[in-house]
């Protein structure tokens, strides 16, 4: 728990992973940490937020220094609404803050903070038991991805790469584990996530390739993105964009929490 604790802690980015009735699932993470690793999704994740089961994997995939550690830590977790950033505006703000530069630009004061309020309703997720550690390689290429499945009734993620991504629904895409081990899918539904963020992480876009594991291939169903070895910042009119649809995207999950609180 001590080396998940550190590098936690010091991770710039990371995935939290998990399994729905639908298939796997998986998002990309600014690491947090009070007590336990947690993190602090905004609520314009609310439909992925109410797909949470009680367990979880968290992932570093951002270690701290060339030499970090990147790991998978797989576990229970707790989840708990928290839409007017009561919880979130402690010692979590300030973390996100220093990681997170978005963060920094719409709540790095206390000004900002209560312009914007949609950016502080939050949903915390801690794991709060973990019954494994693992150890995974790292991501050393833009086609480098986790592949998130399930293994004997549990989340299981590992790390993998493809000579190409392209492939669409229908086709079939060789993965590579970066471990040199052996995939050994069993027509398992499996989830591949990969994400690229620019300098300022104003631009944090993920990509996935979603379908059915057998043996060392991903038969695809379903095709977003692709990897972006240097995806670059948004333009002004891009970033002003960006900032209302994701300020519309948190309004409309607070509001469907505050409806479901009763407020």
């Amino acid at each position: 728990m001590n080396d998940l604790a550190t590098a936690w802690r010091g991770s710039s980015a990371g995935e939290l992973c998990w399994l729905t009735a639908d298939g796997p699932a998986a998002v990309p993470v600014v690491p947090l940490f009070v007590d336990q690793p947690c993190v602090a999704l905004p609520l314009a994740h609310l439909p992925e937020i109410d797909s949470l089961p009680d367990r979880a994997a968290f992932c570093v995939s951002a270690p701290t220094g060339p030499e970090g550690p990147t790991l998978v830590a797989t576990g229970t977790i707790s989840v708990s609404l928290d839409p007017r950033g009561t919880e979130f505006g402690g010692d979590l703000v300030e973390q996100e803050v220093l990681k997170h530069p978005p963060s920094r630009l719409r709540v790095g004061s206390l000004m900002a903070r209560k312009e914007n309020w949609w950016w502080m309703a939050r949903a915390l997720v801690r794991l709060t038991g973990v019954d494994g550690v693992r150890g995974l390689p790292a991501r050393t290429r833009a086609e480098d991805a986790v592949l998130v499945r399930e293994r004997d009734s549990d989340v299981r993620v590992d790390v993998v790469t493809a000579r190409d991504w392209t492939a669409g629904p229908g086709r079939d895409v060789e993965l590579w584990p970066r471990d040199g081990g052996d995939l050994a899918g069993r027509d398992e539904r499996a989830l591949v996530m990969g994400h690229h963020a620019s300098p300022d992480f104003e631009r944090w876009e993920r990509w996935t390739r979603t379908g059915t594991l057998v043996g060392q291939t991903l038969r695809v169903t379903g095709a977003d993105g692709g990897p972006d070895p240097d995806p670059r910042p948004y333009r002004l009119l891009e970033r002003l964009r960006n900032h209302r649809e994701v300020e519309r995207a948190c309004r409309a999950g607070v509001a469907a929490v505050e409806r479901r609180l009763g407020r």
